[in-house]
């Protein structure tokens, strides 16, 4: 089984809206073998992937793809099915795969769902080494392949915080590009844009963050406008802790000035010894130390989005209980660890205990009387961690003025974001009758709390925030104009630039004579590509796009964009298109350039030629509009659409017209110009640029000056 080519399709393309991974695999002489003339084939694959039966197929109904394999399929289909099962099992989802034969015998295009490129290409890989095996009945060893997938897409793919905005952006519609490797996401186009990073936002004050990492100074601040905070002070030295808790009153917190996720905290502590031994653990997890006053009740972790209280979670104490035989390492491995919910991974709620790396439970132990390796008598409750994983939904019981007390915090921090950390005996009741008090606020806090609490409903904090970016009548796009055809598709592109140009927008163009932004010459050459596309989405200051798509971009590179406002196609010349990428009939080329009518948005507008009966069939395939351009009114096509009061622009009497249904607005005598007159311009190219600038709602007199003053 032979890989002749590995395409990723970074954006919608012939097979689907959404990135995909297409291989041209040659399975040789698999051909004349089908799955069920292989001996042991279809046992060797269900048992290594049960989870198979899942797969539906042509069939419909689950277990239909094991069943094709049972009835006989060949390896392509079964490469599709089993490269997306490694997928699933990594923990990068995907659904839709595709396997079509082409007209060379043997080859087959093999088209799987790709949300991460390098994790779908080790899956791809992976999959051709498992199904070789089982065919060829050799071991293999599935969960260390499984494993190892998971451990790339972990490292490789967008962390829960961050996943978790940018689907709530995919559920509204809005766009998404991943900027780095990490976790930095663009969402929406151009000057509409705006940016993440796990629970950060462009909004996010370098200045609050500061000042947020300074828990003394935060206290300051938060006790200077009211808000409940512990009594506390930072110290420098062990010694110099004993003598701030005895100024406090035992008992006492001890913890990093600087840290974070709740390391290196001390509570409750009670003697000198304590509190020495809790300043050493505190300073390796911090640049200072503070020591507060022990407040009696849960750890808590609110979530505070643009002033408002969008989550809440509580800490609970984690606990061993002896049987008079096991060690406290023992117990904590047999009645905590053994959780389905405490895992190594963002993926868990709870994190596994592990007291090598967690030296303040290492103390909590020796405080009791114990070390790891204590056994403790039957029945002994021991305490591990006096306040575990903040991960226990209560968002509905926070009372209002708890709400109202978190809220302030980050207004006076200056956080769009914060994770409020406060210890209360109940959320449901004010903080001043209880005397509990807030003791950290938190940039970028981490939301896995919300999404996957230990008990509770999770909570749609993604949501929240990118409402707090994008407000209900904004989906953070650009006016974008893409062009495919057979013919003219870069003069038309120049000519809607300019138009666009003219009503004052500042725009981006990417076509086949270079990559413009605002006018200006950036990259000469050929540019009608996706990279160059993609760089005119990522700039800031661009108000509008003009983008030329070839064919071979949608075949090679898929769209840059996810949908447009605008979707042209100039023509359907199919003999220009055959001989690349197994293209070789009319119905192929058809489904080609149909993808840019295909991603015209609901409000947007597919411009077509009207001229062209295969192109004007397209026009059913649209979810937007439609409007027709056609140096003919008498096309049958275009006669239809007028009599239904729809939109085209056609020549009529040698003018060109603005129609709507039996209502003309002349522009202008299209053989008055004089780059008509010379051949420079196509007429078709000057009515699909007029229809454009027309669907942009660009006035009249604006077009008739626009191509009347163009320069080719």
């Amino acid at each position: 089984m032979e890989f002749l080519k590995v395409m990723s399709l970074r954006g919608p393309n012939i097979w689907t809206y959404r990135p995909v991974l297409e291989v041209w695999v040659d399975i040789g002489a698999l051909e004349d073998s089908p799955s069920n003339t292989i001996p042991g084939f279809y046992e060797r694959l269900s048992t290594w992937l049960p989870s198979l039966v899942e797969h539906r197929c042509g069939v419909g109904e689950r277990g239909g793809f094991l069943l094709r394999v049972r009835e006989g399929t060949w390896a392509g289909h079964i490469l599709e099915h089993v490269t997306l099962e490694l997928q699933n099992l990594a923990g990068m989802q995907s659904g839709f795969g595709k396997a079509r034969e082409t007209s060379t015998r043997g080859v087959y295009k093999v088209v799987v769902r790709s949300r991460h490129e390098e994790v779908s290409r080790a899956s791809l890989n992976a999959a051709r080494d498992l199904v070789m095996a089982a065919i060829e009945d050799r071991p293999f060893d599935v969960p260390a392949t499984i494993a190892r997938l998971r451990d790339m897409a972990d490292s490789l793919c967008l962390g829960p915080s961050t996943a978790c905005i940018v689907d709530a952006a995919t559920e509204r519609g809005i766009p998404s590009i991943r900027l780095t490797d990490g976790n930095l996401v663009q969402l929406g186009y151009g000057v509409r844009q705006r940016r993440i990073w796990t629970a950060e936002t462009d909004q996010t004050s370098a200045i609050a963050e500061g000042i947020a990492s300074d828990k003394d100074l935060t206290k300051n601040l938060l006790q200077s406008c009211g808000v409940p905070i512990p009594e506390g002070r930072v110290v420098d030295s062990p010694e110099d802790a004993w003598e701030a808790a005895e100024d406090i009153g035992i008992p006492v917190v001890v913890k990093p000035s600087d840290g974070n996720h709740g390391r290196g905290v001390s509570a409750e502590l009670m003697t000198r010894e304590e509190v020495e031994a809790a300043y050493e653990i505190a300073l390796k997890e911090g640049t200072e130390v503070m020591v507060e006053r022990f407040v009696r009740g849960n750890e808590h972790r609110l979530l505070v989005v643009a002033g408002r209280l969008a989550a809440a979670t509580r800490g609970e104490s984690v606990t061993v209980i002896g049987d008079g035989r096991s060690s406290i390492t023992e117990l904590i491995d047999a009645q905590l660890n053994i959780d389905p919910r405490r895992g190594t991974t963002e993926d868990y709620p709870l994190d596994l205990i592990v007291l090598d790396k967690e030296p303040a439970i290492g103390l909590e132990i020796a405080r009791q009387g114990f070390s790891p390796d204590s056994i403790p008598p039957h029945g002994k409750k021991v305490m591990i961690q006096r306040n575990g994983n903040v991960a226990y939904d209560v968002t509905d019981l926070v009372h209002p003025d708890v709400a109202a007390a978190v809220s302030l915090a980050a207004r006076v921090v200056g956080l769009d974001v914060a994770g409020i950390d406060l210890v209360a005996e109940d959320i449901s009741r004010p903080l001043a009758e209880q005397a509990g008090a807030i003791v950290e606020v938190n940039a970028g806090p981490g939301l896995l709390m919300h999404l996957k609490p230990a008990s509770g409903e999770p909570r749609p904090v993604g949501m929240a925030i990118l409402n707090s970016l994008f407000p209900a009548e904004e989906n953070g796009r650009i006016p974008i104009v893409g062009i495919t055809g057979s013919n003219g598709t870069g003069q038309v592109a120049r000519i809607v630039a300019y138009l666009l140009h003219l009503s004052g927008k500042r725009v981006g163009l990417a076509c086949s004579e270079g990559l413009f932004h605002d006018q200006r010459l950036v990259e000469k050459g050929d540019r009608a590509n996706w990279t160059a596309a993609r760089k005119l989405l990522l700039n800031r200051t661009a108000e509008a796009a003009v983008i030329e798509n070839g064919s071979d971009v949608i075949l090679g590179e898929g769209l840059a964009y996810d949908r447009c406002q605008v979707g042209v196609v100039t023509d359907l010349e199919q003999a220009r298109h055959y001989g690349k990428f197994y293209i070789e009939t009319q119905e192929q080329v058809f489904n080609v350039l149909r993808t840019q009518v295909d991603v015209v948005l609901p409000e947007g507008v597919a411009v077509l030629n009207g001229n062209d009966p295969l192109v004007a069939d397209m026009a059913s395939l649209c979810d937007g509009e439609v409007m027709f351009f056609a140096v003919s009114p008498e096309v049958p096509d275009v006669s239809e659409h007028l009599v239904q009061g729809k939109r085209a622009v056609i020549v009529r009497d040698g003018m060109l017209v603005l129609a709507t249904g039996n209502q003309d607005v002349p522009l202008f005598e299209v053989n008055s110009i004089a780059l008509v007159k010379t051949g420079k311009l196509q007429v078709e190219n000057i009515l699909a640029a007029a229809a454009v600038a027309w669907a942009l709602d660009l006035p009249p007199d604006l077009i008739r000056a626009g191509i009347e003053s163009f320069e080719a």
